[in-house]
């Protein structure tokens, strides 16, 4: 991975970039998009931020094309009209959560780039094709109605409709989600248990697999919708392609204590495999919290099970392209980003405020991963 870092002086924007590129292959960018000029208002941040992404685009990627992009907000209510009119005709799937950015913006961006592809973008679907693949990103799934087991009910349930219009399914196509949840800790019972039944009349089921996942505090700009969910999905490649990450030394199955997701999917090509790390806190191989009221040796903990989890199917640190860290309190966020420069001093990372599922988790983290290899039973990328 080779990561790169620039501050665009007329846009007063910083972007952290990794990016993967093998000879005459496709190539791969993940970009944190974050204002300098924090003082700004709302309309003026956004602006800046669109303006450096095209800027990259056209002057740094020409070549590349956007394929995902998310929008952490400070205050959605206030910013979601805004957001929404300066979003006509954006060429790719776009995902948009109040999750307000730490360094003290009221917005903030990560973004995918890829080359060699083609795009094919619908009302139901954003969908992303090369060598045979197909990418298909649905996103700001949201419902008004009932309370959260409802929505999640219903969320999935939609999803899997829209699924079946690109003939595919959830259990055998899914390979990521995510679940933003409003005031989670007294909504995300109703998510767990949902999801759970769910996925149950899906054929996903602990002796089967499950899906990576991050399910973690998030809302949407109306305030009657408890649960917002993003997916993506794959079509195109053999069951044999798909490796879930388990870390059993480190990490415990999360059915043991009534959740159902994979703490991590490998997706292996011809010529690079993919690592989707689902959101990953301070746990042991019991399904306890470890270290409660202490950020620091929680946060060493968490990049510990990361770790467990990159290495079990074949990379490290070295090899991560984004990472997400969420924490409960924002008087943590100094401390926390000292640490992560550290730890993980290159790699694009954004650090936003959203409550982690459990009450003593203190900081979540979730993270993407890119390897070179070769596996001529498989179509390359």
């Amino acid at each position: 991975m080779k990561y790169t870092h620039f501050i665009s002086d007329l846009y007063n924007v910083e972007a952290q970039v990794a990016r993967f590129a093998i000879a005459d292959k496709p190539t791969e960018y993940h970009v944190m998009f974050q204002v300098t000029r924090r003082n700004m208002p709302f309309a003026e941040q956004l602006n800046h931020l669109q303006g450096a992404f095209k800027e990259f685009n056209t002057t740094r990627i020409s070549s590349a094309k956007p394929v995902f992009v998310r929008y952490f907000l400070s205050d959605a209510h206030n910013q979601i009209e805004l957001l929404q009119k300066s979003l006509n005709n954006t060429p790719c799937a776009v995902s948009i959560v109040e999750q307000a950015p730490l360094n003290g913006a009221k917005v903030a961006m990560w973004c995918n780039f890829q080359t060699d592809v083609e795009i094919e973008s619908s009302s139901d679907a954003f969908i992303v094709k090369h060598n045979g693949y197909s990418h298909i990103w649905n996103t700001y799934l949201h419902s008004s109605q009932g309370t959260s087991e409802d929505q999640t009910r219903k969320l999935f349930a939609d999803y899997v409709e829209l699924l079946r219009k690109h003939n595919v399914s959830l259990a055998d196509n899914c390979m990521r989600t995510w679940l933003f949840v409003q005031n989670i800790d007294t909504n995300y019972g109703g998510v767990v248990k949902a999801r759970r039944e769910f996925f149950e009349t899906e054929g996903l089921k602990n002796d089967t697999h499950y899906i990576a996942s991050t399910g973690i505090g998030g809302r949407h700009a109306d305030a009657k919708c408890t649960v917002v969910l993003d997916a993506y999905a794959l079509k195109g490649f053999k069951p044999a392609q798909i490796q879930y990450l388990k870390a059993e030394s480190n990490l415990n199955r999360t059915s043991e204590y009534g959740v159902t997701f994979e703490r991590g999917t490998a997706i292996h090509y011809g010529d690079r495999k993919h690592l989707i790390i689902s959101g990953t806190a301070s746990i042991n191989n019991k399904g306890e919290v470890v270290y409660q009221g202490d950020v620091n040796k929680q946060a060493d903990r968490m990049l510990e099970n990361v770790e467990a989890l990159l290495a079990e199917g074949g990379a490290s640190v070295a090899n991560l392209a984004s990472v997400v860290i969420y924490l409960r309190d924002f008087a943590d966020y100094a401390t926390i980003k000292a640490w992560a420069d550290y730890r993980l001093p290159d790699v694009p990372k954004t650090f936003v405020q959203a409550p982690v599922c459990r009450h003593d988790w203190l900081i979540e983290m979730e993270c993407t991963a890119i390897v070179e290899e070769t596996n001529a039973e498989f179509a390359e990328f």
